[in-house]
């Protein structure tokens, strides 16, 4: 099992780089960051591949509405040959609040635009010139599309690897079998491990079923936030995670439309999944929070001490989980990774 964790950029380069360094330094595997609609993830992860030497890098996520696959593509190129080939990417489709209320684009043909762009991403990489007939995209454009005058290109550059990895950010059932379909790694979010096979095990299956004899195992990445013992640094844990996920499954998303409120209701907590949101959306977020289940917390974090945090880990290596994701939390969040590190070494 390696282990990953996250890492933003507030604005400080040169607090960014010492971080990355630190996290590098205490055992860290794998860096990933968002970008939702704050700094750019993209120049972030460049900046970072000339700070670091050892840990890969991950966009987790870049959303396939906001770019064209084929400058995903070439991004991806770049940032792996500048990271002297440490790059993973992570793509996703984000949401609708966020595609249409920030990209201005339609919401509208996820899987379609997620199996395309990582059709072409690979294509690209290949080094032949793309074409590609698919249901969200098509190069070059078809006849009476455009002006006519597209034509079949080529990276004009040698990727340094034409097999960088790509993962996948999803949690419908759909989505989770196209990943396990044609990723290389799988990013859930909100993971509860020991409800793992009856929310996503026929998913993984049936993706698997289909699954290309020239791809890998797939590996996925999960975890939660870790502190030890039952002081102050786990009781802000909880009550941190608490409301987090109340954002999630109550203020993400519309009433009719909230992927994370209907995840959280195939996990069994449908009548908490309910209320949640009824009290996030008319503007109670205090009592929203407090409505989040205790077994939840209990099964979704690395809190507690030492020897029921290990077993916890191995309830995620258990059911195949590759990349313990932690967040630390803490003054001695470092001391935390290094223990942690060795544990699973």
């Amino acid at each position: 099992m390696k282990l990953s964790t996250t890492i933003g950029f507030d604005g400080d380069p040169k607090r960014l780089a010492q971080h990355a360094r630190d996290l590098e330094s205490a055992g860290i595997d794998l860096l990933w960051g968002g970008e939702i609609y704050g700094f750019d993830l993209v120049s972030t992860l460049a900046y970072l591949a000339g700070q670091t030497e050892r840990v890969q890098l991950m966009t987790g996520i870049l959303p396939v509405y906001s770019r064209s696959p084929a400058l995903i593509a070439q991004t991806a190129a770049t940032i792996d040959a500048l990271s002297d080939g440490r790059f993973i990417l992570g793509l996703g489709t984000s949401g609708p609040q966020v595609i249409e209320g920030w990209h201005g684009y339609a919401f509208d043909k996820p899987m379609a635009r997620t199996r395309d762009t990582i059709e072409i991403c690979r294509k690209v990489w290949s080094g032949d010139r793309v074409t590609h007939e698919g249901k969200a995209f098509s190069l070059p454009l078809p006849e009476g599309e455009g002006t006519g005058l597209g034509k079949p290109l080529k990276l004009a550059a040698k990727p340094l690897r034409s097999d960088i990895p790509i993962a996948v950010a999803s949690i419908g059932p759909k989505n989770v079998e196209l990943t396990a379909e044609l990723a290389n790694m799988w990013q859930p979010i909100h993971f509860v491990p020991d409800r793992f096979e009856q929310v996503w095990g026929d998913s993984l299956e049936a993706g698997k079923a289909k699954r290309s004899d020239d791809l890998p195992p797939l590996n996925i990445i999960a975890g939660g936030p870790v502190a030890f013992g039952n002081g102050p640094d786990v009781a802000e844990a909880r009550e941190s995670a608490r409301a987090h996920i109340a954002f999630y499954v109550g203020g993400m998303g519309a009433k009719s439309k909230n992927f994370y409120n209907d995840l959280f209701k195939r996990y069994g907590w449908e009548e908490e999944a309910e209320k949640i949101q009824d009290l996030f959306l008319s503007g109670q977020r205090a009592e929203a929070t407090a409505a989040v289940p205790d077994e939840y917390l209990d099964l979704s974090m690395l809190c507690g001490d030492e020897g029921y945090v290990r077993e916890r880990i191995q309830v995620y290596a258990d059911v195949g989980v590759t990349h313990l994701n932690i967040d630390p939390r803490g003054d001695r969040s470092l001391e935390v990774i290094e223990k942690i590190r060795a544990w699973i070494d």
